[in-house]
């Protein structure tokens, strides 16, 4: 399937948050920039797919970051604007960028984020609900009307505090996502392994453990697949990579309209061609400048760079 496709089966439907971010990396810093998991992973998904984003932001939210986001053909019908400010993170990374270190977080309106999908958002082919309060995440679900694909991501505060709550959530996706720490805090298994096959025990068809630099493991109950990062020689900020790699993974599978395990497997190194872009620089400059022919160029970078004879 060639990059320039039209979309087979989308449009994507992504609830999360939208904020503002300010960040430190031993490469550069800066203040008050876009960030949430919703802005990275429509953005993402917009290269394959048209997206509709459920989110909240305040009063002093930018038209500017809408009409970027619009400009991607991200639809916004569903972006809330609340009385107050828009959610605040601030943190730093040191050298080993695969663990960020949080100052402040300032929930501002996104603490009385309440999702309520538009009419014509209900009927949305593939859903990716990113890391929000998996109440939240059940909520959405209720409202949206049999989707052909509901992606989940989550985080260690959710596992430590809403764990029943998360259960139910995995009971009704079809994919979940986790990083290597959350996936073995969540099912009390060393073994990575031994882990995503908990987490399958739980519902989903399929888990896709993220694990930073080194790539993504995905398994389902008769299929391992184990992608590598993209080596770089430069990483300017890996804030959102992850919320990155989950809306190219979607995005892709809604071009594709297919979920077969060939299909996935591509989707997973699309997901982490996006990745490999976003932290190349700060907040969603990278992706806003980045072009089709550069992500399919990455991608066939990949296939080259893994492609072995028979033994």
């Amino acid at each position: 399937m060639s990059f320039q496709d039209e979309c087979r089966d989308g449009p994507v439907l992504i609830v999360g948050s939208v904020a503002y971010d300010s960040v430190r990396t031993p490469f550069g810093e800066t203040s008050e920039v876009l960030g949430g998991a919703a802005s990275y992973a429509s953005v993402s998904a917009s290269f394959f797919a048209p997206v509709r984003l459920v989110g909240v932001v305040g009063e002093d939210f930018a038209e500017e970051h809408v009409a970027r986001l619009a400009q991607r053909n991200v639809d916004l019908a569903g972006l809330q604007r609340a009385p107050g400010k828009t959610f605040r993170w601030a943190g730093y990374y040191e050298y080993d960028l695969n663990q960020a270190h949080t100052t402040a977080t300032e929930l501002n309106v996104f603490q009385d984020f309440r999702p309520d999908l538009p009419a014509s958002y209900r009927d949305t082919p593939y859903l990716f609900l990113a890391n929000i309060q998996p109440a939240l995440q059940l909520s959405v679900l209720d409202q949206i009307r049999q989707p052909k694909l509901v992606v989940c991501d989550t985080m260690n505060f959710w596992i430590e505090n809403a764990e029943d709550t998360l259960l139910e959530v995995l009971a009704r996706c079809d994919i979940a996502l986790m990083n290597d720490a959350e996936v073995r805090e969540l099912t009390g298994e060393s073994n990575l392994i031994a882990a995503g096959r908990g987490v399958l025990n739980a519902g989903p068809g399929v888990v896709v453990i993220k694990k930073g630099e080194h790539g993504a493991l995905m398994m389902s109950r008769d299929s391992y697949f184990t992608a590598p990062g993209y080596p770089l020689e430069e990483i300017r900020d890996p804030t959102g990579a992850g919320d990155t790699f989950a809306g190219g993974l979607v995005g892709y599978l809604a071009r594709c309209g297919a979920t077969d395990d060939e299909t996935l497997r591509r989707a997973i190194i699309a997901g982490s061609v996006m990745a490999s872009f976003t932290v190349e620089d700060f907040s969603l400059d990278r992706l806003f400048a980045l072009s089709p022919e550069e992500v399919a160029e990455r991608y066939h970078e990949i296939v080259a760079m893994t492609r072995f004879g028979a033994f």
